[in-house]
């Protein structure tokens, strides 16, 4: 039996700027850690846990060193806000939809 701690990709930590996408509004956030299949996102001010719902789906941007941009489709498994008043910040964890192969060769090639 696999515990719930269990991934299934392993996930590398990054810092990486980035931009959630809903409609025609954009917002910045960071990607905190990665997978083939999973980001952990933080966000900023005004962007609160309760705007992020499980199974809300967003497009997230983001540009590699190279100056290439991947745009990922995911959806929210899960949101918190985290403890204020020294963070006001929010965590998400979103799954990546059909993850491009130009994304899953960053991953693999991460330190």
């Amino acid at each position: 039996m696999l515990s719930m701690e269990k991934r299934f990709f392993d996930r590398k930590t990054v810092y990486l700027k980035a931009e959630r996408l809903s409609g025609d509004e954009s917002n910045a956030v960071f990607i905190k850690n990665i997978s083939e299949h999973g980001l952990h996102v933080i966000t900023t001010p005004p962007e609160t846990a309760d705007k992020f719902p499980p199974d809300t789906f967003f497009d997230l941007r983001f540009q590699l060193s190279s100056g290439e941009t991947i745009e990922l489709q995911c959806i929210v498994k899960w949101a918190y806000q985290n403890d204020p008043p020294d963070d006001l910040t929010s965590s998400v964890g979103m799954e990546i939809i059909d993850p491009p192969l130009r994304y899953k060769e960053f991953v693999k090639n991460l330190p």
